[in-house]
């Protein structure tokens, strides 16, 4: 039953099923007055509206008339920790006081405050959780996100965050993509001794990922390499035990601080660096001539009130993939909008509207391994689209502060109708 979306005044996206790079990131194919068809799960047509096959015109099912509206790809979120339980805003007021996040960690909140909420919450709590963020994402436009566990930090509750993510499979109006993220930091029980933190390590490597990969419950591993956190030692033996058990790695590499994370995720073959804030002209060079994507969060930076974003141009122009992510999380970053990424990678990271478009969709797509079928609006790709309530796709970053998404379809389904959820 196919739906002719017509009368649009736009349709922008980038084209192909791989990541793009450099100047091509500013390469959007653009179509004026333009008209798209769904054909069950995937894009039947996208181009001008008067060329739309006669034959195709006599198979429509359903029409839409999009009243001038931009058509953009459904926006791929491709870093968040979206199973977690408790709030940290106390701490987000304590840095308005001055306190800097690595303060508050060291003072016991941070990421252990969160541990502490999420091995209290039940399965049941962190599905509710997941399934409220996702509807939320939904509304501001993402169709597909990747969602880590690493608020659990032991086997029970590692697995518990990941059978969450499970459970919302048909109930989601967003696709998640889950990552084992067990070595997110060190539990309190592991902190007393280097040989309770390589304790630790072993449980991840010798049961939490065994456990992890036999029930198929993640597509990728992740570690945080970082002062106070993972050495590059120890995230390799955890990225390397995931590889073994067909867990892709990922890595959150240089942060705070440069100990070669980039480097090191283009030396294992990760999906994705992700952060990148302290990256070394000697990391970017290594992504550049890698097929790991460089994955960068300016919500992070902005929620962290640093000055500090990661270098977008000089990764863009050293020829780099570079994608876009939320990093939605309780401490960090607390927001579900791809909107509020793109409006911040330009105004802060000096990204064009086009490449950051680009990193929002495609290329974020291609961090996850998935861009041969999202990312794009193109026939044969799953249908995964978004309306703006925009008259081009400029109006993306050139009127920020506001939700311009009113129409959203995943895999051809609507969740997005009118501005609320279609079911």
């Amino acid at each position: 039953m196919p739906l002719l979306i017509r009368n649009l005044s736009q349709i922008a996206t980038p084209l192909g099923s791989t990541a793009v790079r450099g100047s091509a990131m500013r390469e959007l194919h653009v179509i004026e007055r333009g008209a798209v068809v769904i054909d069950g799960e995937n894009f039947l047509f996208a181009g001008p509206e008067r060329d739309l096959p006669a034959g195709l015109s006599r198979r429509i099912d359903d029409e839409l008339d999009a009243s001038g509206k931009t058509a953009i790809p459904g926006f791929v979120d491709s870093h968040t920790h979206l199973p977690f339980a408790g709030t940290r805003e106390a701490e987000f007021n304590r840095r308005l006081r001055g306190e800097t996040y690595e303060d508050i960690a060291r003072s016991g909140g941070g990421i252990l405050s969160s541990v502490a909420a999420t091995r209290s919450a039940t399965e049941h709590d962190l599905r509710d959780l997941v399934l409220a963020r996702t509807r939320i994402m939904a509304l501001y436009g993402t169709t597909t996100a990747e969602a880590k566990s690493g608020y659990g930090l032991n086997l029970e509750d590692e697995i518990k965050q990941l059978r969450a993510i499970r459970s919302v499979t048909d109930s989601s109006p967003v696709r998640l993509i889950p990552t084992c993220l067990a070595a997110h930091d060190f539990p309190a029980e592991a902190r007393a001794s280097e040989h309770h933190r390589s304790d630790f390590v072993r449980l991840i490597c010798d049961e939490i990922l065994p456990r992890v990969a036999a029930e198929g419950l993640a597509v990728f591993c992740d570690a945080f390499v970082e002062r106070g956190a993972f050495s590059p030692q120890q995230g390799r033996a955890v990225l390397e035990s995931g590889r073994a058990l067909g867990l892709i790695p990922r890595l959150h590499a240089d942060e705070f601080s440069d100990l070669d994370g980039a480097a090191l995720a283009a030396e294992l073959g990760c999906a994705s660096a992700d952060h990148l804030m302290h990256i070394s002209d000697a990391g970017v060079r290594a992504l550049a001539a890698s097929e790991t994507v460089a994955n960068l969060l300016p919500a992070t930076s902005f929620f962290l009130m640093s000055s500090r974003y990661a270098p977008a141009r000089a990764l863009i122009e050293a020829g780099a993939a570079v994608s876009l992510s939320t990093d939605c999380n309780p401490g960090s970053s607390m927001t579900e909008s791809m909107q509020m990424v793109v409006q911040l990678a330009c105004l802060q990271m000096k990204l064009t509207v086009e490449e950051a478009l680009t990193a929002a969709t495609l290329n974020g797509a291609a961090s996850l391994l998935a861009s041969a079928r999202t990312g794009s609006i193109e026939d044969g790709k799953r249908a995964d689209l978004v309306l703006l309530d925009a008259p081009n796709y400029l109006h993306l970053v050139y009127h920020f502060g506001i939700n311009l998404v009113t129409d959203v379809w995943s895999a051809g389904r609507p969740v997005i109708r009118g501005g609320r959820p279609a079911v």
